[in-house]
């Protein structure tokens, strides 16, 4: 397996500075790598990875975030190298939009409902008996002070649009999520790898076990936090190329992706 970093914009020859740490990590532990120019590709559709992948080698991407149709063009990309992604691009969607993955998971993460950003969110929301309503597009939340969090069906309108302001668009829909009291200090990151549960301890909850069953993705994060009774509940999957490492070690990190190049 071959890990791709996007390069410094300034110097195509090292790594972003955002992955160093990562970078290192992995390549301290014997797994190969290649960058390749980010902006480049997303200029122009220009890719090429330095060293180049060996014929039919399992490439997994570590790099910025893509929308669905960018990480197309990506796959499409590297099986033009030679290389084999690791993940396609519907298990990248499949993990990357919230809708994607509820059906799957509906028990195990807050109530919610689906709407087009030019939906009328009060008349659509108002037969709901909800104490608040989180709100965030497909793939993020509002991260200003404001927050996400409205607190009747009329205040949805007010975070959809400064959702749009700060992030320039609406990616994919809204989603509305019943409001649940958690504790958010509590939020831990695992990754699930070719099936396997992981965590930046050894301690992993049944929860992200179950996940992992049910999530057709070689490689994706479940994030869980606890809720007020003390019970883990999820609140984000995300494609693992894409995912922050959060609070685990870089070297941590390299051994868990180490021990699935060598099928531990």
């Amino acid at each position: 397996m071959r890990l791709l970093y996007p390069s410094d914009p300034l110097n195509k020859a090292v790594v972003d500075e955002a992955f160093t740490e990562e970078f290192d990590a992995v390549r301290s532990v014997g797994l190969d790598c290649s960058l390749f120019s980010f902006e480049d590709f997303e200029a122009s559709g220009s890719f090429r990875p330095r060293p180049k992948p060996g014929a039919d080698e399992e490439i997994l991407y570590r790099g910025w975030m893509l929308t669905p149709d960018s990480y197309s063009r990506l796959h499409a990309a590297v099986v033009g190298c030679g290389g084999k992604p690791k993940t396609s691009p519907e298990q990248y969607r499949r993990c990357h939009y919230l809708p994607e993955w509820y059906s799957q998971c509906r028990e195990l993460t807050p109530e919610t409902v689906f709407l087009p950003r030019d939906a009328d969110f009060a008349s659509a929301l108002a037969g709901l008996d909800w104490p608040a309503f989180f709100v965030k597009d497909y793939v993020k939340s509002l991260t200003t002070q404001r927050g996400s969090v409205a607190r009747t069906p009329a205040e949805v309108s007010e975070v959809v649009s400064l959702i749009e302001q700060y992030r320039g668009a609406i990616e994919g829909g809204v989603c509305v999520r019943r409001f649940e009291k958690l504790l958010p200090e509590t939020e831990e990151r695992y990754f699930v790898l070719n099936g396997r549960s992981f965590g930046r301890t050894d301690a992993v909850p049944d929860l992200v076990s179950t996940i992992a069953g049910r999530i057709d993705s070689p490689f994706f994060s479940v994030d869980v936090v606890l809720s007020a009774n003390g019970g883990p509940r999820l609140i984000e999957l995300g494609d693992g190329q894409v995912s922050d490492r959060k609070r685990w070690s870089a070297e941590r990190f390299a051994s868990m992706l180490r021990g699935a190049r060598q099928g531990d």
